[in-house]
């Protein structure tokens, strides 16, 4: 079910009334896609965020222009690098029953067994692409990395199939892996150093003892 979000039309020109719509706190965008002409459009902006936050970036928006109904993607976004405030967004209307392709965030649950043994989970990969109609664009999708031991790892193949979207990203991508914990490494480097110098420190006491003799 769509998210219902309050645009209104605005005008491109001139200037100064794109000025007062920012001053009044409205965030500028512009829709455009199946069965839309480009529209410019204004909205408030933490009505937005609300939808975002709650759906997350993929979340279906429902728009009313003019009293049209339009079903919606946000398909891009410029954001103030100072502020975090929304400059301007792109929202794309999409056809209910075509499939559109869309990056989903991936999220690992559950505890991993090779970091209960000392080893410490990475994630490398935090996006996949994922083609689906827009009802069934998933939120998040959640990888299992609790059989997961030291030296272990996930790739996108091992995302389970699901009936409401397909998997677009290569497989073989690393998504997470259990790596040997930093410490022990260093122990074993140490060590290694020490049976080194012990080495070197005989071989100089049995060169000293030749050279007496």
């Amino acid at each position: 079910m769509a998210d219902t979000l309050k645009v209104t039309k605005r005008e491109l020109r001139p200037r100064s009334v794109r000025a007062n719509l920012r001053k009044e706190g409205k965030v500028l965008g512009v829709v455009y896609g199946y069965k839309v002409e480009s529209t410019p459009v204004a909205f408030e902006e933490m009505a937005l965020r609300k939808i975002l936050r709650e759906h997350g970036d993929n979340a279906l928006i429902e728009l009313n222009i003019d009293g049209k109904k339009v079903n919606t993607l946000v398909h891009g976004t410029e954001v103030d690098p100072f502020t975090n405030e929304y400059k301007h967004v792109e929202f794309m209307a999409v056809k209910m029953d075509e499939a559109t392709e869309v990056e989903a965030d991936v999220t690992l649950v559950g505890d991993a067994k090779g970091a209960k043994e000392g080893g410490y989970l990475a994630q490398t990969l935090y996006k996949v692409t994922v083609s689906a109609t827009p009802a069934n664009i998933p939120e998040r999708i959640e990888l299992d990395v609790s059989e997961l031991g030291i030296g272990d790892s996930l790739t996108v193949a091992d995302i389970p199939a699901n009936k409401d979207y397909e998997i677009v990203s290569e497989g073989d991508l690393q998504i997470a892996s259990v790596n040997e914990p930093v410490a022990v490494e260093e122990e074993e480097e140490a060590t290694e150093g020490e049976a080194t110098a012990s080495e070197q420190s005989a071989e100089e006491s049995e060169e000293a003892s030749e050279n007496k003799e």
